[in-house]
């Protein structure tokens, strides 16, 4: 019961109860919304909210706000609250504690702190992106990083992107509409999102001739299907998947030889982006742009978001004549790189200028070439917090993991990893189901989320890419709130 009536009196009594939103605009709370946000959301919001409240009543359910002494204070509140989740961002920073390093859901490659700061600078004032100081005429945006692509890979000339897709969708525009281009039938990739090779040949105007088998391809199957109607033999790296056993393909060095002879460009899409031998880092052998252009490629692809450890980006390297024609056909412009990530992607491309310097300060190298006891370290100072504010429903325990390199990028490439396992106590199949998804949606609604993976009924967090334990620890206490 209230002063002034009960759920028992019915609709009409509880919607008398209702200010207009005049008078709500005019109470203390919505007029100190309105300072700090302006009439024009406040006062949609306080529509919105009344109209919800109405639709409630009517319905038979009274929102706790309208059984309150005070409605009119109660309803401010509540304003205040829906102006603060309409303003709140979509986009949060994540605990990546699910073991895969380059993840395409959580936005790849992390940016160094040298780029950050650099974008932070050029997003301030205005800046040179498309004009020439030294000349003070128009400039050219690809300008800004070419150079550096150039010497960093030994290709005589560079253009970038928005992303891979889009450079390997270019190329084949630019260089082979309405005319053929050779590719193994092996290397039919689909990447995320429906992304097909097949597509994206049918898309830039290119008539796709496949080659050899699923699991063998031979020099002479690409030497007698090249006609008069052939512009580029294509190489597609298939870094996102791995046939073994009984395989034949054909290098680019073995391709090249072929390609000069007959007249036809050579293309290789590269996808992953390593700049710099892996293996001396202790990482799996990935190919890269300089031994592709020196093997004898015409045009080589890659992304700038993943092993490079940049924004997203597709940078596109290779003959000074071909890149050339890439540049000034028209579907560039449509996808050429706007201020923000171009200004990350130098930064980041700086950084390999002191090639020894970037397991330290790019986080990607650093994150994949961290000490497995480092890892466990990390992992064992959480482990008493975690178990205290998860007990007596969950039992956390330390565990040796494997990590992932990436899930769209090189995911059959794992890392020796350490990290949390968290199990439900004296929980059946199927409650054991329910109480990690508990601990998951509660771990996703913190304000920094964490992330982690389910394997084997347990709860894994791998603690590789967790630079600082505190993430974790400062959000306890809000966990516990959370699976109260």
């Amino acid at each position: 019961m209230t002063p002034e009536g009960s759920i028992v009196d019915g609709p009409k009594a509880w919607l008398q109860r209702l200010p207009s939103t005049d008078r709500l605009l005019q109470g203390a709370a919505a007029q100190v919304l309105v300072r700090a946000h302006g009439a024009t959301l406040v006062t949609g919001e306080a529509r919105a909210l009344l109209a919800e409240a109405r639709q409630c009543v009517l319905a038979g359910a009274v929102p706790p706000w309208l059984q309150s002494s005070d409605p009119l204070h109660a309803l401010g509140d509540a304003l205040a609250q829906r102006c603060a989740a309409r303003l709140a961002p979509q986009l949060k920073r994540i605990v990546n504690l699910s073991g895969t390093v380059i993840h395409t859901n959580l936005g790849r490659a992390v940016l160094p702190d040298v780029a950050i700061e650099y974008v932070s600078a050029m997003m301030r004032a205005p800046l040179n992106l498309e004009y020439d100081l030294a000349a003070g005429a128009r400039g050219d945006r690809d300008s800004i990083v070419e150079g550096l692509v150039c010497e960093l890979t030994g290709a005589e000339a560079a253009t970038v992107v928005n992303n891979n897709a889009a450079a390997v969708l270019l190329v084949l525009a630019a260089l082979a509409r309405e005319r053929e281009v050779i590719v193994s039938r092996g290397e039919q990739v689909e990447i995320g999102g429906a992304f097909r090779m097949p597509d994206v040949m049918a898309s830039a105007g290119a008539r796709m001739v496949e080659v050899g088998t699923t699991n063998r391809t031979h020099l002479h199957d690409y030497a007698r299907s090249i006609t008069p109607a052939t512009a580029m033999l294509l190489k597609v790296h298939t870094s996102n998947y791995a046939v073994q056993g009984f395989t034949s393909a054909v290098t680019e060095a073995e391709l090249a030889p072929l390609a000069r002879e007959r007249g036809v460009a050579l293309v290789s899409d590269l996808g992953s982006g390593a700049l710099i031998d892996m293996t001396r880092l202790g990482l799996p052998k990935e190919p890269t742009p300089q031994e592709m252009l020196s093997a004898g490629c015409d045009v080589v692809t890659f992304s700038g978001d993943k092993l490079l450890g940049g924004p997203q980006a597709g940078l596109i390297v290779g003959r000074k004549d071909l890149i050339a024609r890439i540049r000034s056909f028209p579907m560039k412009r449509a996808m050429r790189l706007s201020k923000l990530p171009l200004a990350a992607l130098e930064a980041t491309l700086r950084l390999y200028l002191q090639p020894e310097l970037l397991t330290t300060h790019l986080p990607t190298l650093r994150w994949l070439t961290r000490a497995q006891d480092d890892i466990a370290r990390t992992a064992r100072s959480l482990r008493e917090p975690l178990q205290l504010a998860l007990a007596p429903r969950y039992t956390v325990s330390e565990a040796a993991l494997i990590s992932q390199i990436g899930s769209g990028s090189l995911p059959v490439e794992t890392l020796p990893s350490a990290g949390l396992a968290i199990a439900p106590v004296q929980a059946g199949k199927k409650g054991t189901g329910t109480a990690l998804e508990a601990l998951t949606v509660a771990l996703r609604g913190l304000p920094c989320p964490i992330i982690g993976r389910i394997a084997d009924d347990q709860l894994l967090l791998d603690c590789r890419c967790l630079d600082d334990a505190n993430e974790v620890l400062s959000q306890l206490p809000a966990l516990q709130r959370a699976l109260a």
